[in-house]
């Protein structure tokens, strides 16, 4: 059993480090040189690790994490998607709780264009929280839309993380990004109907606003110029992949000349913008592979030490079917979820959940929209939701981190809801994948 006592150490130190405040790449490092040295082979084992890195960060499968990411800051950068979010202000009329509403349809066009879920939750906290607030709205209802709203960059293309995990998990990357599709649709379509139906039950929610007289083209002028055009750069993305004329790589590459034409269009881009579009996309991606660099070393510990198939052979001996062990591994990411960040959620249980789910017969596909709603969850679980401390920077010092936590709180819920669905009914995340033609 010694394969249990390098888990917990590995583990142990992993969790001593992050909770020191020792960034996450760095803590997986750290942890992989002493593996490395002890586990590898000493000095051949310092370098195995060099070449592991080497490897792992000169996959071109990566490609589409800058270019994603940068695409994302283009639009925001250059305040394209602030436009697109008044745009849509417009043509909400007549519905309870018409702000939240506008916060939830904004924030989810937005996720299609950012795939970073702390622009998109400061962009929507900046733009709408204000109004919001003025006009008297519950802070359930002004908060909570928000954040929820935010995190759905999570699921919906171009998401960073999702070709992260399908890099690391050896997943599909084209079929993971058009796999949570669906479950965003479905996520944002329950949480209108929630602020609907809580805007009916209790009118003093959502106080009834108060709109300037309009034509119908007055109001639908600004969204025909500034959010159907930006939808067809989602349509570019998505519709590159599904039709399988392009590779994630083409696809973000696309996505990225047309965010730059469309920012242009709009002569809402200059030179400032564009290197600020550009810093902000080379620390986020040097940071995600440094994990990268990191990630297989740490796998590759774990196999070599008899931990992986050690663990595996365990729970092959308890006899559990397919669904109790995916819905351990989703009790477990919850957990995790509470107090550490989406990437070391990864990092740590990836080496040991895909050749766990291998050998159950659990769908990949499904497993990889799990990880993504999870760690969806987990930016708005308490106490560490890194989405709770954004949004703490964007409200009034009044509002209290209790007040966001409660104000989330109905929105986790449906989020826990879509979740289990998605357990019971693989197709929502299975379907769309499947019409991909290469």
């Amino acid at each position: 059993m010694d394969w249990i006592m390098i888990l917990v150490a590995m583990l142990g130190a992993l969790v001593v480090l992050l909770a020191l405040g020792l960034p996450v790449a760095f803590a997986f490092i750290a942890v992989n040189v002493v593996g490395a040295f002890f586990i590898l082979g000493g000095e051949n084992g310092l370098v195995q690790m060099a070449r592991n890195a080497t490897r792992s960060v000169s996959n071109f499968q990566l490609a589409p994490i800058p270019l994603f990411i940068l695409m994302g800051e283009i639009l925001f950068q250059s305040r394209v998607a602030h436009r697109a979010i008044d745009a849509i202000e417009r043509i909400v009329t007549r519905v309870p709780g018409r702000l939240s509403v506008v916060t939830v349809f904004g924030g989810t066009i937005f996720s299609a264009l950012s795939g970073s879920t702390i622009a998109n939750t400061a962009m929507l906290g900046s733009t709408l929280m204000p109004s919001m607030l003025k006009k008297g709205y519950h802070p359930t209802l002004a908060m909570g839309p928000i954040m929820a709203s935010g995190a759905i960059a999570m699921l919906i293309p171009p998401s960073a993380l999702a070709v992260l995990l399908g890099s690391l998990a050896g997943i599909s990357i084209s079929k993971l990004l058009v796999a949570g599709i669906l479950p965003a649709i479905l996520l944002s379509t329950l949480f209108v109907i929630l602020i609907v139906s809580a805007s009916v039950a209790k009118p003093d929610l959502a106080p009834a606003d108060d709109l300037p007289d309009m034509t119908l083209w007055e109001r639908w002028r600004p969204f025909c110029i500034y959010v159907l055009p930006l939808s067809g750069i989602f349509m570019v993305v998505i519709g590159s992949l599904l039709i399988g004329i392009a590779s994630p790589t083409d696809a973000a590459a696309l996505g990225c000349l047309a965010a730059v034409v469309a920012s242009a269009a709009y002569r809402s881009l200059s030179l400032d913008n564009l290197i600020a579009a550009v810093r902000e996309t080379v620390l986020l991606t040097v940071m995600i592979m440094f994990i990268i660099a990191a990630s297989q070393t740490f796998s590759q510990i774990l196999s070599f030490s008899g931990a992986t198939s050690g663990l595996i052979g365990l729970i092959n001996g308890w006899d559990l079917t397919a669904l109790q062990v995916l819905v351990g591994m989703i009790l477990i990411l919850l957990f995790l979820g509470c107090f550490i960040d989406q990437v070391s959620m990864l990092m740590v249980t990836i080496p040991i959940f895909i050749p766990l789910a291998k050998a159950v017969g659990i769908d990949e596909l499904v497993l990889g929209v799990v990880y993504l709603l999870t760690m969806e969850i987990a930016l708005l679980t308490p106490p560490f939701g890194l989405l709770l401390f954004v949004m703490r920077g964007v409200v009034p010092e009044s509002i209290r981190m209790k007040q966001i936590y409660a104000a989330v709180a109905p929105f986790l819920t449906i989020k826990l809801l879509v979740l289990a669905l998605v357990v019971a009914v693989p197709a929502l995340g299975t379907w769309l994948p499947a019409l991909i033609t290469r």
